[in-house]
């Protein structure tokens, strides 16, 4: 096994002439786990339908003080600097918090960022199978009975490729237009 299940052996290898990528470029990049999951209105999102497009996935909650804002913004300067090019990303905020984050609120937080912005969660069954699919952490670090605790997540964006091909995993603090020029190399 290289590195483990999910993640193979990686490098911050070129893509394309320039640059190297600011991400964890995966060498050989396997399929992405499925990940379905309750849109705002009852239906359900499947990353297998969006082969064609790069898709970022950032799992993390409504309510989270720091990074989720964070990369959500610079995720929304990256999309205007993309351009008519914006078209072929789909941009996925997953909520790792179901107690608390409805689809509905999922969505309304991803959407005060851009209104093309996706917000999806679940119930706690599927958020935990989804953590399991994707080899992820997350849980609440308080008391959930208070409803005012935090949850600790991946604070990485995830990249599928145009393949379905988790491809990059971008740290964060990757600024809007380095992660736009990044993203114009993968498209």
């Amino acid at each position: 096994m290289r590195g483990s299940r999910f993640f193979p052996l990686v490098s911050a290898t070129l893509l394309a002439c320039g640059e190297p990528i600011r991400g964890v470029v995966m060498d050989d990049p396997e399929p992405a786990p499925a990940l379905t999951l309750t849109a705002f209105d009852g239906t359900r999102f499947a990353l297998e339908n969006e082969k064609g497009k790069l898709v970022l996935l950032y799992f993390g909650y409504t309510h989270c003080p720091d990074v989720c804002p964070t990369t959500m913004g610079d995720w929304a300067r990256a999309k205007r600097a993309l351009g008519e090019r914006a078209e072929r990303v789909r941009f996925v905020f997953v909520s790792m918090d179901p107690d608390r984050d409805t689809p509905e609120l999922a969505l309304g937080y991803a959407r005060q960022f851009d209104a093309a912005f996706l917000g999806l969660s679940g119930t706690t069954e599927e958020i935990e199978a989804l953590k399991k699919a994707w080899s992820i952490a997350a849980y609440p670090e308080g008391d959930p009975r208070s409803r005012d605790y935090t949850v600790a997540h991946p604070a990485h964006t995830f990249v599928v490729d145009r393949q379905g091909r988790l491809r990059v995993l971008f740290p964060p603090g990757v600024r809007g237009e380095e992660l736009a020029a990044d993203l114009r190399k993968l498209l």
